[in-house]
């Protein structure tokens, strides 16, 4: 199953000093992991948020404990704010729609 993933710095470094560290510390080991993520198949879409301290991933995990422990392997993780959200398919979504339809259709909807 694929779920976005979006990750966002909770707070900024307050001077230079914290800032080298968390780029030496967690930015780039972050993404030295997700590009490993990434060969793995594991980030199959996404990337670094254009003019952000910020992440928006399209995660595949067989389950809620691997999605998991993807996200938390990430360098980053315990200073961002994250938000998951299971991703359906398109297949799904149509027989899903096909079916509100049947219903509609025997409510008396048009034909």
């Amino acid at each position: 199953m694929n779920y976005l993933v979006q990750l966002k710095l909770a707070n900024r470094p307050a001077n230079p000093q914290e800032g080298v560290a968390f780029i030496e510390q967690f930015i780039l080991p972050t993404l030295a992991q997700c590009k490993k993520l990434e060969a793995e198949r594991k980030i199959v879409a996404g990337g670094p948020l254009s003019g952000a301290i910020a992440l928006s991933l399209v995660l595949s995990a067989e389950s809620v404990q691997e999605l998991d422990s993807v996200i938390s392997s990430l360098p980053v993780w315990p200073l961002m704010e994250t938000t998951v959200t299971p991703l359906s398919t398109f297949d799904v979504r149509i027989q899903a729609v096909r079916a509100r339809l049947q219903q509609l259709k025997a409510q008396g909807g048009a034909q």
